[in-house]
């Protein structure tokens, strides 16, 4: 579980077959092998390490369904490690399961974000949502995506600051929405069920 407060700004430096291996220091302060680390947004587990590096094993699941297929070597990653009960969650309650790829429309103050068409049902004004790894608040809910207001901080120390339109971006939605959804659907009438999807 995370919070969507990205801690570290990194850096893939290398990405070859299904191994990922990320330049970083604060994430790996207490670091040991099996651990979880958000990578824009996609939890992925520490399978080695080392002074200011570690590494992941990505999956074909997790390369078709994010957009970490598209890290190149050098390319700023946002990292968070996974939360402790003993904390406060300054976002809110993040999987790193990443449910869909969304497309940057227009960049930072204003970010807007293209999403699929599945994703919009789960989308609220003031609702919460994670863009690569970062918790955020929906602005306005647009026929085709959202738009959420980037303050200069955020924009300064996540990847958040340097997308452009025609980007990928990560995105998991609430799911607290999922779950609400998923109890409630034997109780719907069979229309606003399909009506849904």
């Amino acid at each position: 579980m995370f919070t969507g407060i990205v801690e570290e700004l990194g850096h893939v430096e290398s990405f070859d077959g299904d191994v990922l291996r990320i330049r970083a220091t604060t994430v790996l302060d207490g670091v040991a092998l099996g651990d979880s680390i958000a990578v824009n947004g996609c939890c992925l587990t520490v399978v080695d390490h080392g002074e200011d590096w570690w590494q992941a094993d990505v999956s074909a699941e997790t390369r078709s369904r994010t957009g970490l297929a598209d890290a190149r070597p050098g390319d700023p990653v946002n990292l968070e490690r996974a939360a402790r009960f003993d904390q406060r969650i300054g976002g809110h309650l993040v999987q790193g399961h990443v449910d869909a790829v969304g497309e940057v429309a227009a960049p930072v103050p204003d970010l807007r974000v293209k999403v699929p068409r599945h994703l919009l049902r789960y989308i609220v004004e003031k609702g919460s949502i994670t863009v690569d790894g970062v918790s955020l608040t929906v602005v306005d809910v647009l026929d085709d995506g959202f738009t959420v207001a980037i303050i200069p901080h955020t924009a300064a120390v996540t990847t958040l600051g340097e997308r452009r339109p025609g980007q990928r971006v990560n995105l998991e939605v609430d799911v607290i929405a999922k779950y609400v959804e998923r109890l409630a659907a034997p109780y719907a009438p069979a229309e606003a069920t399909r009506s849904a999807v």
